[in-house]
């Protein structure tokens, strides 16, 4: 489990595909106190460790992982949002994220607004029914709030220290970010759609 509170920006130096995908990945932790088997969440994605040396760590992903995320752009210097898993006693900053990626958004529209900028999304149809005004949404690794909700997009507002601390600053129209959506939500709705069928 993750909060959705990035914690450092890590750096992808080596990628190979055997025919997984494995990655070497540069991080600022403290890699000693990261055990192999570990869970690190990498633009949203919950990776395990399975390989660690000064501070580098590696990660395998599955070719469903490759094929389902934004891990099939990375290249050599990709920057990635991590974030160690959640402990039992640790600050929930953001809210509950599995790292389960649903699907890819398209950054739609990005615009400035004051020194924040309102970025609008495309996120997959069958992910639309998932999102309401003033829930949360998990891209990029990233806890955001919706704020506004149309027929087939969505929009949240990066603020100054968001962009900062995060790969976010660069983002741009186009682009295809990892989306996960709330997990209260899709029991809710299943709930729902479970009891509309057996009544």
């Amino acid at each position: 489990m993750f909060t959705g509170i990035v914690t450092d920006i890590g750096t992808v130096v080596d990628i190979a595909f055997l025919p997984d995908m494995y990655i070497w990945v540069k991080t600022s932790y403290d890699v000693l106190s990261v055990d192999i088997g570990a869970s690190i969440a990498c633009q949203g994605i919950c990776l395990t460790v399975i390989e660690k040396k000064e501070d580098h760590v590696r990660f395998c992903l599955s070719l469903e992982t490759y094929h389902k995320t934004n891990a099939q752009f990375w290249n050599i210097g990709q920057k990635l949002n991590t974030e160690r898993a959640l402990k039992i006693g640790d600050e929930l900053g953001g809210h509950i994220v599995t790292g389960h990626i649903d699907g890819l958004a398209e950054i739609m529209t990005v615009e400035a607004v004051q020194t924040s900028r309102k970025i609008t999304i495309k996120p997959p149809e069958n992910c639309l029914e998932f999102i309401a005004v003033k829930g949360s949404v998990c891209l990029d690794g990233i806890s955001l709030t919706v704020n506004q909700l149309d027929s087939d997009c969505f929009s949240v507002t990066i603020i100054p220290h968001t962009q900062q601390v995060t790969t976010w600053q660069t983002l741009e129209v186009g682009d295809m970010v990892n989306i996960e959506i709330d997990m209260m939500a899709r029991y809710a709705c299943r709930y729902f759609s479970y009891h509309s069928i057996t009544q």
